[in-house]
């Protein structure tokens, strides 16, 4: 299973490049990276367990690096690898005070 992010500041309408993202699986953490100029980050290329695993956005220091508040210190989305031979793209639409996902392609 193949795992990656991209996450978009929605206020600025511009990628959230330089934001830390880590993939886990029960308490331990699989893989970790920083998203790059597109705002996108490829966590692993590796086969991974079946079951849940969280991917967690540090929303809260990238904010705050940018002198910006945010309600979000971070962001966890949890989600399912059911096929761990599928890539699964877990996307972040992002703001201060709210933030929506979906899965992506």
């Amino acid at each position: 299973m193949s795992v990656s992010t991209h996450v978009l500041d929605a206020v600025l309408g511009r990628p959230a490049a330089g934001m830390t993202v880590r993939l886990l699986k029960d308490d331990g953490v699989v893989a970790e990276g920083v998203t790059d100029a597109d705002g996108r980050c490829r966590l692993t290329e590796q086969p991974t367990a079946t079951g849940p695993h969280r991917v967690v956005f540090g929303t809260g220091e990238w904010f705050g690096d940018q002198g910006r508040e945010t309600f979000w210190p971070e962001v966890v989305l949890t989600f399912d690898v059911r096929e761990p031979a599928e890539h699964h793209h877990v996307p972040l639409l992002l703001s201060p005070f709210a933030y929506s996902t979906y899965r992506g392609s």
